[in-house]
């Protein structure tokens, strides 16, 4: 059996038990997109949306979990973690300060030329009541807490939402021709993931945390539905954190659609083990004013694949996609982003960092596209990337495809090592080369956590990062 015939037999073998599975709709498109994914198979460097990165290995990747820490564990090992951030914020600040305000306030994501909002405040204790927990690809409710939410605003999982509002689901569930095939067969194998749906007007005050831990199955297929209505407001953690060993595939879909007006903070951080495979989509949608920022942290995975893509479908929208990406070994990640201009006034902003170690290799391709209605559109994009080695390796691609005539639009990309000058510059003030070589790495990476307003999330990505960075436990004591 081949592995293309593997995934047709295992979605038919489980099909029955899928989420939903009594829905004709969802069973068609179910249908529909394991056909595609058995006609196209894995993406090769043959298609040019791959052209730096192939999955033509997953033809003989045996997939095996070896087990981890429990679930227990984990979960409240991040929820340490995060409580040490949020009073790392009450010590720098005082408690219940606040650095970008409330819903709808100016903080750091307004600060990079977009006029974008910050979406919450600083120190919050209630931060940790929002916890929806999913172990091996399925909704864990004894670990998960929703907390008290406002009228208007529905949190749980995809798979109760398809009992309880079904038609509201297959508006937002997308298709089988949506994205690339690893896209398709996460809707066609999909065991569960977040429902949240905020009514007009509604504001979630406090960060939605879901969390995906993978225990003892080698695979697991998350999607996850974003629905906010005219005027609501949400930021939301999707969180991979290191689990079960060994060679394992998350395949995970997020699908934001923000109606007028609305606002929405996406902060991803995927810190899965080192021989994982990660594939992830996060697709958005933006009506008229609809405000959306995307932060992608991508410190995990043998191989990580993040296709990100918005469509300014409204006039006045606004968006921001701003990611770091750090990777050794011989790691390989990969961004991959398109912003959709399709009405006037429209303002992007896009600024992705990557740290490379070792024989890692780092993919950066950006397209934005300004379609001709799309008049006094304002758009900017950077990729910079810093080789740590000499035999790390970096390859950016920016694009831009205009066709309106009167926009305001740029981009750049570059690759470097340290700068010699400014290494020289900190020897000479005391500091030895491995604490200036940590100091500058970090310093370059800093600029995309800025971006991030919520101040607790801002200080979690801080920790992620300065785990990752060699040295970054004696980092803490210098910054």
């Amino acid at each position: 059996m081949s592995a293309i015939d593997f995934w047709v037999a295992r979605q038919r073998e489980d099909a029955a038990g899928l989420p939903g599975a009594q829905l004709p709709w969802l069973a068609r498109l179910r249908a529909e997109a394991i056909a595609r994914f058995a006609d196209e198979g894995w993406p090769t460097t043959r298609r040019e949306n791959w052209r730096h990165t192939s999955l033509a290995f997953m033809a003989q990747q045996s997939l095996a979990a070896e087990a981890g820490d429990k679930p227990e564990a984990v979960l409240a090992r991040l929820r340490k973690n995060y409580r040490a951030a949020i009073r790392g914020q009450a010590s720098s600040h005082g408690a219940g300060s606040t650095l970008g305000g409330g819903p709808g306030s100016h903080g750091a994501e307004g600060a990079v030329g977009a006029g974008l909002p910050a979406n919450a405040a600083a120190f919050a204790p209630q931060d940790l009541d929002r916890w929806l927990v999913f172990v091996d690809g399925r909704f864990a409710p004894a670990l998960s807490a929703i907390g008290g939410l406002p009228g208007g605003a529905k949190i749980g999982s995809l798979a109760d939402a398809l009992k309880q509002t079904p038609d509201a689901v297959e508006a937002a569930f997308g298709s089988a021709t949506d994205g690339e095939t690893p896209q398709a067969l996460n809707a066609a194998v999909a065991t569960d993931g977040a429902w949240i749906h905020l009514s007009r007007g509604v504001a979630v005050e406090q960060p939605i945390h879901l969390v995906f831990i993978g225990a003892t199955a080698a695979d697991r297929h998350l999607r996850n539905l974003v629905v906010a209505e005219a005027g609501a407001q949400a930021t939301i953690v999707e969180h991979y954190p290191a689990g079960a060993a060994g060679s394992t595939l998350t395949t995970a879909v997020t699908r934001v659609l923000a109606a007028q007006d609305s606002h929405v903070t996406h902060l991803k951080l995927q810190q899965e083990a080192p021989e994982a495979i990660h594939l992830a989509t996060i697709a958005a949608e933006q009506a008229r004013g609809a405000v959306f920022a995307s932060h992608s942290l991508s410190f995990g995975a043998r191989l990580a694949r993040n296709d990100i893509r918005t469509r300014l479908d409204g006039e006045g929208a606004e968006t921001l996609l701003n990611g770091l990406y750090h990777a050794d070994g011989r790691r390989h990640v990969d961004h991959h982003t398109r912003i959709d201009h399709a009405r006037p006034q429209g303002t992007s902003r896009e600024f992705y960092r990557g740290l490379l170690d070792g024989n890692a290799r780092g993919v950066f391709t950006g397209r934005i596209l300004v379609a001709q209605d799309a008049q006094r559109t304002d758009a900017m994009q950077r990729c910079d990337n810093l080789l740590l080695s000499r035999l790390a390796e970096a390859d950016a691609r920016p694009e831009l495809e205009i066709y309106a005539d009167d926009v305001k639009c740029a981009h750049g990309a570059t690759v470097g090592q340290l700068d010699e000058d400014a290494l020289f510059y900190l020897r000479s003030r005391g500091i030895d080369t491995a604490h200036a070589r940590q100091l500058l790495t970090y310093a370059f990476a800093a600029e995309v956590l800025e971006r991030i307003a919520h101040a607790p999330l801002r200080a979690l990505g801080r920790a992620a990062l300065l785990e990752r960075l060699p040295g970054g436990n004696r980092m803490e004591e210098l910054l």
